[in-house]
């Protein structure tokens, strides 16, 4: 499957593991206002309820993207999400998120949950596709990098 890249190959997709956690955060610090430190990655993918996945580029293995969950009892919750600039709207999102909810099916959950910021149009399309469903608002959940708050969606996807 080629994702969009054209003569480009496609990210090759693999768990996610704590040794990739410098690059993870400074992927995250591209595409969020408050970013996660490296030492907050590596904590989460070495407790155990960590589940992820990262893509890599095959002819570098470099890190295009990354999905983390956390799994607690039998739900588990998107933590984030994150495709690096150039490789948006490429299919890597869609590619990751499929991995992660197979990841956590077989660890056991029976639902997913996560947060969207409500005005965040490409990633609820996404979200919605793969079968989530919108169970609520958290308003003022985001702090923006203006200081502003924005409304966080809240969906959930039942697990077959």
């Amino acid at each position: 499957m080629m994702f969009g890249f054209g003569r480009h190959p496609a990210p090759v997709i693999r768990p996610l593991r704590a040794d990739r956690a410098e690059a993870c955060a400074r992927l995250h610090e591209h595409s969020f206002a408050h970013p996660w430190s490296a030492q907050e990655f590596a904590a989460l993918l070495r407790d155990g309820s960590g589940l992820g996945a990262a893509a890599l580029d095959p002819a570098n293995g470099r890190l295009k993207g990354f999905v983390l969950s956390r799994l607690a009892g039998d739900e588990a919750e998107v933590l984030t999400i994150v495709v690096a600039s150039g490789g948006r709207g490429k299919g890597i999102g869609g590619a990751l998120l499929r991995d992660n909810l197979r990841q956590a099916m077989n660890a056991g959950a029976h639902a997913i949950f996560l947060e969207v910021a409500a005005d965040n149009a490409s990633a609820i399309a996404l979200y919605r596709r793969h079968g989530f469903v919108p169970v609520g608002e958290r308003p003022g959940y985001y702090r923006r990098a203006d200081g502003a708050r924005a409304t966080a969606l809240v969906m959930r996807l039942t697990l077959a």
